[in-house]
């Protein structure tokens, strides 16, 4: 099955008018709550359709949390309203980013993990858009703090991107510049990118790069996995990948 599969890449300035986030699902776990998950979804879809999904995955210590982004003009769907975290007009190594839009999603995410039980592990996740605000988010962790200065609120234990790309990466390394925690925290988070090779949305050769720039910027603990049939969607064979390693990454 295929969600949100009309995601696409880089964006460029948003408005400064508020955001208005849509309604979040949630799916409580199963059994005793060891981890919750902020999990993304792409472009002109919403948090209802990954809830229903990962309802059915055997994880039943995860606390799932699946916002809905803001509706807003898109650039790529030539200014016509979608549901999106932030604005895209293609998907290319000089297209501008919408900085804007990304904080905002961003500190949406760190608020819905802040008021979790402080003994439960949190982690983010996405597909496609998703996956590029989850590894934002977590680029945002290991700076401890937000493009604008301000601090990061919470502790990620986790990180999932499928189908995505990494935003921002050009200022990666000057962002995590000048903290001194940054390479312990990048060192030390477990990050899972997968990506299909068929993918004809968010090209294959945009996840493999941004693993390769994660890793170089000291992001030593990712796995990347491949699917060489998989287009831009998720199949039975990637979501096994993320149960196995949820559960060995946050012990569950």
């Amino acid at each position: 099955m295929s969600y949100g599969s009309s995601s696409i890449g880089s964006g460029l300035k948003s408005s400064s008018r508020p955001f208005e986030f849509g309604r979040t699902h949630v799916v409580r776990p199963k059994g005793r709550h060891l981890a919750t998950i902020v999990w993304l979804h792409g472009l002109g879809d919403n948090g209802a359709s990954w809830s229903t999904l990962l309802e059915t995955l055997p994880l039943p210590n995860i606390k799932w949390i699946c916002p809905t982004a803001p509706t807003r003009p898109v650039a790529v769907f030539g200014g016509f309203p979608s549901t999106a975290w932030f604005d895209v007009r293609d998907l290319s190594e000089d297209a501008p980013d919408d900085a804007e839009g990304m904080e905002a999603s961003a500190a949406h995410v760190a608020n819905l993990l802040s008021t979790e039980p402080t003994d439960i592990k949190l982690g983010v996740g996405g597909f496609s858009m998703g996956a590029a605000m989850a590894l934002y988010s977590a680029t945002c962790f290991v700076h401890g703090k937000y493009s604008n200065g301000n601090s990061y609120p919470v502790n990620l234990s986790v990180a999932v991107g499928l189908s995505g790309w990494l935003p921002c990466a050009r200022a990666l390394k000057g962002k995590l510049e000048g903290t001194p925690e940054a390479p312990t925290r990048a060192s030390s988070l477990p990050i899972l990118l997968c990506h299909g090779k068929a993918d004809d949305v968010v090209q294959y050769k945009h996840g493999e790069n941004s693993a390769d720039v994660l890793k170089s910027h000291g992001f030593s603990n990712l796995n990347f996995k491949s699917y060489s049939s998989m287009g831009h969607y998720t199949v039975p064979e990637e979501m096994e990948e993320v149960c196995k390693f949820l559960t060995s990454s946050l012990g569950l």
